[in-house]
């Protein structure tokens, strides 16, 4: 017998700051320290001493970013700015007069793009659903601040900034990807009157840095995106050598723009917004640059440390299991600072029938911190699944015969060759069906084969040079897996199907959605009631039957709720939509409503990118089990994130929120953080955007054109990784369309690949408000895919619900399996006394 919790108000009454906040805000300032790449650090001018007088610039001194708007903002109790951190360390600031004459012009510019905005929203019909697009493509553009003077200042410091956020794409345009004019004097006023320079870039995605070239005295670059709450703190960590940087990038940083493969065609680019055309295939990121010889400024997997260390290649070795395990062993061999290092393993695969990028990441692993002369060994395992392609003709995962080089180093590109596996006929690894083909001609972007080839004869002769350690493999010693197909139907809790036959009609349709009863609709991303500022609830119609709501709360850079609400006569006080400076959108200013007030202050960690830096699944565990105990304060079972679609582009205005251009590295990270938030009872994760979600413009109604192995192969594979590592209770699909079909709608991924392929349990629900944009998209069309839920419900859902089982396109099996999932999930929620962690439920 399942005994529903009694629902108390969440938060406290007490605006003290709790035992909670502190120690939550240590492991953020942790994961934001070990996230931060050094770049460049030229005559070891990093760390500073203790004492330094530093000349401090640029738009993020004092207004730091902590973080990108939109869905993913987070409304904590304060953030801590470089200004304040670097002080904090004891560090003398000498340009304070310039940081307060920068907050006054600041604070001016904010006031005149609020009003733009609200200027905007007052034509329109309905200023609230019409009001987050508005938010979201009026760019607000922060003042460069005033011109540079002389300070008696030992090194000068610059922070490079800039505001990216849901709902639109970045320009390659000055003011976003590029320098404004105002920038660039400043910068050649500070490296003019500074003789040591450091410039640290605090952005949501990857910048223009070729004024690195104009400037020898920049000796000094930080990557630190947008590292949360504690960003100034922790890169005072940095700066002072409190914490030694072992952060390695997890894109590849061109020379220029245009060096991207999809440059002149990504989002409004090109001036279409309807399709996107996926023309560069396989070839993302690392793998185009590798494999094309393109020269790159920082590469895949590249930072740098205030110490140096040797890796050695112990031991390689083919398991019976039939994975390749590479034992090493890695020793800080510098003198003065500890610090951590990352062994990065890399493959090239034998070009047979297949074309195939150059290296590709199949394994990574970070040691723990080494004191001078101490090491660790790590040992490193690669499945045979990391070496597989994907055969469109034959349907099947598919090793080709041939020899396969493993490659071990620290970055991409000091990776050496380690291993050599040999396979002497093709084997088919999983035997699949084809899913979600294309409707049109699309042209993929292809490699000279003859220079390829050249490539690999050079790299097979170096390793035979080297004696690199041969391992052989038998085609007849691998196992082939064949998928087995079930329908939606078929994917069902037998528990849970068996008391779904007992609800109604009524409350099947009212479950299939969140409760338009209680105006979710029209507050996009901040549409709880029961837990003020989540983002939505399901609904409790079968409450009585054992079925309560569940609350789900917007990230992924941590729970989105409101900083503080008031309860006047036993209930929560409903307020109106409302628009503030003090953060993103959906901030709220000092409590000013009859009753007594109750604080939900939570913690603002960094995002995405910076998290993926790390390269540290044991830290990222650490955050996201501190991220479920937050959950758990404060009622909510799901967390909408993380948020792990590929950087195919510098350009996407999402891409901070997301991991890498590398599935593998995304999938790991979200793996990690997905096993964090479900060792705490009843709490689960909501990997999102299902899939192909790589541009913001038009995002509701893009259509992603791509082939079926560059679907599979690089935009599905995260996925795949995250719920056969981890299980995670649920999952979101994106707004747009996979080759003409919308992915709320896809059974190929919902049901073929996530249940079938990949063995998922959970519930699949939609993004907010998909299905309220047209016809083409329904949520009847949802549940005959099988994606589970509607979010964050409308009334003309159920309408669609009903009119669809009326008319017999939608069967009540098909309802009834998806309403099983969330039942199953629900059962297994916080919203019960006996809840355990979801992982450990079988």
């Amino acid at each position: 017998m399942r005994t529903i919790k009694t629902r108390h108000f969440t938060g406290t009454t007490d605006n003290t700051v709790t035992k909670r906040e502190l120690e939550n805000r240590k492991v953020a300032r942790k994961a934001a320290a070990e996230g931060m790449v050094l770049l460049k650090n030229e005559g070891q001018l990093l760390p500073l001493k203790e004492g330094t007088k530093v000349a401090l610039y640029g738009v993020g001194a004092s207004r730091t970013i902590k973080g990108g708007t939109g869905s993913g903002d987070v409304n904590e109790r304060e953030t801590v700015t470089i200004f304040q951190g670097l002080k904090n360390a004891g560090f003398e600031i000498t340009t304070e007069d310039w940081i307060e004459d920068y907050d006054r012009q600041y604070q001016a510019a904010r006031y005149a793009w609020r009003d733009e905005i609200e200027e905007k929203a007052s034509k329109l019909e309905d200023q609230v659903s019409g009001f987050f697009n508005i938010y979201s493509t009026t760019k607000f553009r922060m003042p460069a601040g005033a011109a540079i003077t002389q300070t008696d200042a030992d090194v000068a410091i610059y922070i490079l900034s800039r505001v990216a956020g849901e709902g639109a794409d970045r320009f390659d345009a000055e003011g976003d990807y590029y320098l404004t004019k105002e920038e660039k004097q400043q910068l050649s006023d500070i490296c003019s009157m500074y003789k040591h320079v450091i410039v640290a870039v605090n952005t949501g995605g990857l910048a223009d840095l070729s004024f690195m070239d104009e400037y020898s005295n920049i000796e000094a670059l930080l990557q630190i995106v947008q590292p949360g709450m504690e960003a100034g703190n922790a890169f005072a960590d940095i700066i002072s050598g409190k914490v030694t940087p072992s952060g390695k990038m997890t894109d590849t940083w061109a020379y220029k723009y245009e060096d991207y493969p999809n440059s002149k065609t990504f989002s409004h680019n090109n001036g279409n917004v309807d399709k996107e055309y996926y023309t560069e295939g396989l070839y993302v990121g690392y793998r185009y640059f590798d494999s094309f010889d393109i020269p790159v400024r920082y590469g895949f997997g590249y930072g740098l440390s205030y110490t140096t260390f040797e890796t050695k290649v112990l031991a390689t070795e083919l398991k019976e299991n039939k994975k390749i395990v590479i034992e090493t062993e890695v020793t800080n061999t510098g003198d003065t600072y500890s610090g951590k290092e990352v062994v990065e393993l890399y493959a090239t695969c034998p070009a047979g029938k297949l074309e195939k990028e150059y290296r590709r990441l199949v394994a990574f692993a970070k040691t723990g911190l080494l004191a001078p002369g101490q090491c660790e060994k790590l040992t490193l395992e690669i499945g045979l699944d990391k070496l597989t392609s994907y055969s469109e003709k034959e349907a099947a995962w598919i090793l080709e015969k041939g020899t396969y080089v493993i490659w071990a180093g620290n970055s991409l590109e000091a990776s050496a060759p380690c291993a050599v596996l040999n396979l002497d006929k093709e084997v088919v690894l999983t035997k699949t069906q084809n899913i979600c083909p294309l409707k049109e001609e699309l042209e993929e972007m292809k490699q000279s084969s003859e220079k390829m080839n050249q490539k690999l004869e050079a790299l097979l002769k170096t390793a035979e040079e080297k004696k690199v350690p041969v391992m052989e493999l038998k085609a007849a010693d691998v196992e082939t897996r064949v998928v087995e197909y079930r329908s939606n139907v078929e994917c069902v809790p037998e528990e849970a199907r068996k008391f779904v036959d007992t609800l109604s009609t009524e409350k099947l349709v009212a479950l299939a959605s969140g409760d338009p009863g209680k105006g979710q609709g029209s507050n996009l991303g901040s549409a709880g009631i029961s837990v003020p500022g989540s983002a939505g609830e399901t609904n409790n119609c079968a409450l009585e039957d054992g079925v309560p709501g569940i609350v789900l709360a917007d990230g992924p850079a941590g729970l989105r709720l409101m900083k503080h609400y008031n309860v006047h006569e036993g209930k929560i006080v409903n307020k109106p939509f409302k628009f503030s400076l003090e953060g993103g959108l959906f901030c709220e200013g000092e409590p000013a409503d009859p009753g007594e007030t109750y604080y939900q202050y939570c913690t603002a960690i960094p995002v995405g990118t910076l998290l993926a830096q790390t390269w540290d699944t044991a830290l990222i565990e650490e955050v996201g089990e501190m991220i479920g105990g937050e959950m758990l304060e404060f009622s909510v079972t799901l967390w909408l994130a993380p948020g792990m679609n590929i950087h195919r582009n510098p350009l996407c205005g999402r891409n901070f929120e997301y991991y890498s251009e590398d599935p593998l590295l995304a999938g790991r990270m979200a793996g990690a953080m997905t096993n964090g938030v479900q060792n705490v009872p009843g709490c689960g994760t909501t990997i999102k955007h299902f899939a192909c979600n790589n541009q913001e413009d038009n995002r509701m109604g893009s259509d992603s054109i791509l082939s079926e192995r560059t679907l599979r192969e690089i935009y599905l594979k995260g996925f795949e990784i995250a719920i056969t590592e981890s299980q995670p209770m649920s999952i979101m699909t994106s707004y747009n369309l996979i080759n003409g079909v919308h992915a709320a709608n896809c059974e190929d991924t919902c049901t073929k690949a996530a249940r079938c392929e990949w063995g998922f349990q959970g519930v699949i629900m939609t993004d907010w408000t998909t299905t309220e944009y047209g016809p083409d998209c329904t949520a009847s069309g949802c549940m005959r895919a099988g994606n589970d839920l509607v979010m964050p419900g409308a009334f003309s859902d159920r309408d669609n619900l009903n009119q669809e089982l009326a008319d017999g396109t939608l069967s009540m099996e098909d309802l009834k399996a998806c309403i099983s999932r969330l039942v199953n999930i629900t059962w297994q929620s916080m919203e019960f006394e006996d809840a355990a962690p979801y992982k450990k439920v079988k």
